[in-house]
């Protein structure tokens, strides 16, 4: 099977498209034949060689834990999924024809591999953010670099649960904040005066590691009430790195809901195909994302 590779860490030229053995299925995992894989900047992180805890990287290593596919190979004790199946989930080295999955879900009527592969890890991580946050509805919640594919997920996800957000992004997706439900403000030179001016801010979310954790801190006056995913030096100032995931299944089971009762929406900006994944890293680590980027087989 063709798969994507790096075994030395750098720069999305290290990338390498190869012929490699199939992976199986072990107990309480399926394997699928993938259709499209997501591209997260975890992929890139680790490709860099940046030090994540949760994720410990051995190389040569395969790269990708977001896909959508059909089940083909389903391991000892599995039980609810079959060969033939349609699912989307979590797994390892996703950027494959072939890859396993330790985490699933059947996928929602009308969506396609292609969208699928965006919401995985992306929901989970939106849920869990917005949990160790602490906000509730009513509040206000801060979000820094809006526009991605968690952003997409926080802003909809809080939307339904009652709690008012503020999102900032590039001046081309202001529009697309607030199709969201968000009230929508740029970054650059007083961006935060512009935020003091839309109201109080009881919590904040960091997704783009642009530099803005003192801000974001000012801004609520508390460094329990911010959490980061992209800016690993967060911790000197006492902000919390959330990097560590929390229940996939039961991240996909409430996305599942989500897009069936049409209360969750990820678009897809960009299709790469898996001899394009440079490419995909490339462009997802240049930022200015409106939804996903996925891989598709």
């Amino acid at each position: 099977m063709r798969k994507v590779t790096f075994a030395e860490f750098g720069g999305p030229d290290v990338l390498q498209l190869i012929d490699a053995e199939e992976p199986h299925a072990g107990p309480g995992q399926v394997r699928i034949a993938v259709r499209a894989a997501g591209v997260n900047p975890v992929d890139w992180r680790l490709r860099e060689g940046q030090v994540l805890g949760a994720h410990p990287v051995q190389l040569p290593s395969g790269v990708g834990q977001d896909a959508a596919g059909v089940v083909d190979e389903v391991g000892e004790g599995v039980e609810g999924v079959e060969a033939g199946d349609r699912v989307f989930g979590e797994g390892a080295s996703t950027y494959a024809e072939f890859s396993v999955l330790s985490a699933w879900a059947r996928m929602p009527e009308g969506l396609s591999f292609e969208e699928a592969a965006g919401y995985p890890s992306v929901v989970e991580t939106a849920l869990r953010i917005i949990a160790q946050t602490g906000v509730r509805p009513g509040q206000t919640l801060l979000v820094s670099g809006a526009s991605g594919g968690v952003g997409s997920a926080v802003l909809q996800i809080a939307r339904e649960r009652g709690i008012a957000i503020i999102g900032t992004a590039g001046a081309a997706n202001q529009d697309y904040l607030r199709s969201l439900g968000a009230v929508a403000t740029t970054y650059g030179e007083g961006w935060t005066e512009r935020v003091r001016q839309l109201g109080d801010v009881d919590a904040a979310l960091d997704l783009a590691g642009s530099g803005v954790i003192r801000e974001l801190v000012e801004l609520t006056g508390d460094p329990e009430k911010v959490i980061t995913i992209a800016d690993l030096g967060a911790p000197d100032l006492g902000v919390r790195f959330s990097g560590v995931a929390g229940s996939v299944p039961d991240a996909l089971t409430e996305a599942a809901d989500l897009i069936s009762r049409g209360k969750l929406h990820i678009p897809v900006e960009k299709s790469y195909a898996l001899a394009d994944a440079a490419a995909a890293h490339a462009d997802s680590q240049a930022g200015h994302t409106r939804g996903r980027r996925v891989i598709v087989i």
